[in-house]
């Protein structure tokens, strides 16, 4: 008994010592190793070739860009010096002329209003014009007939009618005010060319017809200029028309 504890004491201390000396040992192998390790990594590093060096082709931008001088730079947004080019003012153009204004855009406020009344006061206009030319079928002596004068009276009514709207339509066209100089063009060229035409026979046709009127009313058939009264309606009616369709075709009706 005595001599199996001697020899359990001898195995523990030899496993002990052993197990510090194994550690001891795998330490210094972590060591030589991580060493190791290192220097193989500075030398593979050291083998690599460096990085190309971006070369820009001649005559590219960064090529250029690399010729001026850094003052040059001037980043986004930052303000621009001066340029030698042509200003507003070289082209003879003047800072009111080039800059909007209150009292020129109170100008075009009030002939856009001015001109969409006389495009609805137009349109209303055709209503009276076409009754004033239907009712003239009963405004001749039936057969020498002159006592019958209801259809007559209701003709020259609705005749004064249509030269009253046509009055006040023209009126907002008249006093709208100019805002530019330049020619007509498209439509709006062949709606004034045609006024050449229904202005003077708005006040023609009121003119011959009264004369024709006191032709009848005298018991005589009409004769003379006077008779000329129907074609000189007809032609007004017609440029009329054809002036309305020149800037409003399609016709959007808005009220």
């Amino acid at each position: 008994m005595g001599f199996s504890g001697r020899q359990s004491t001898g195995w523990t201390r030899f496993i002990i010592c052993g197990g510090v000396g194994f550690a001891l040992l795998c330490g210094a192998s972590g060591e030589l190793v991580a060493q190791a390790s290192s220097q193989q990594g500075t030398e593979v590093a050291s083998a690599l070739p460096d990085a190309p060096v971006p070369v820009a082709a001649e005559g590219s931008a960064l090529d250029r860009a690399a010729v001026l001088p850094r003052a040059s730079y001037r980043p986004v947004g930052m303000s621009q010096p001066p340029s030698d080019g042509l200003t507003l003012g070289d082209l003879g153009l003047t800072p009111a002329e080039t800059e909007g204004s209150a009292q020129r855009q109170a100008i075009f406020d009030r002939r856009t209003h001015m001109l969409k009344v006389h495009q609805k006061l137009g349109l209303i206009t055709v209503i009276p014009v076409a009754a004033a030319c239907l009712s003239s079928v009963g405004a001749p002596p039936d057969k020498g007939n002159y006592s019958n004068t209801a259809s007559r009276d209701l003709h020259i009514s609705l005749g004064a009618t249509a030269v009253a709207m046509y009055a006040a339509t023209a009126s907002y066209a008249i006093r709208a005010p100019r805002v530019s100089g330049e020619p007509a063009r498209g439509g709006v060229k062949w709606h004034k060319y045609l006024i050449y035409i229904h202005a003077p026979g708005m006040v023609l046709t009121p003119i011959l017809g009264a004369m024709a009127y006191n032709q009848i009313n005298s018991g005589q058939k009409v004769h003379g200029i006077a008779s000329a009264h129907g074609g000189v309606a007809v032609a007004t009616a017609a440029s009329y028309g054809a002036a309305i369709l020149a800037v409003s075709w399609p016709i959007h009706l808005k009220f």
